[in-house]
């Protein structure tokens, strides 16, 4: 059994990343909606997505890098 300690350091800040939107969506959005009801929570929501919309629009072109780069060297 060989440790590739990359991958596990990716997975690890993947996950982390994964668990803290999850945290904001349900702990923030929840709480909109139980202190200003569900039109608020819906507003909230919109709110997050506009905000993350540039950070995963911006990893999605680093992956899309990282993938032509990695096809690039094969040749």
């Amino acid at each position: 059994m060989s440790r590739d300690l990359r991958r596990f350091a990716r997975q690890t800040n993947l996950q982390i990343a994964l668990g803290a939107v999850l945290i904001l969506l349900i702990v923030g959005i929840g709480l909109v909606w139980y202190f200003y009801g569900g039109a608020a929570a819906g507003a909230g929501l919109l709110c997050v997505i506009a905000g993350l919309s540039p950070v995963v629009l911006i990893l999605l072109v680093l992956l899309a890098l990282d993938w032509i780069l990695k096809g690039a060297g094969r040749e």
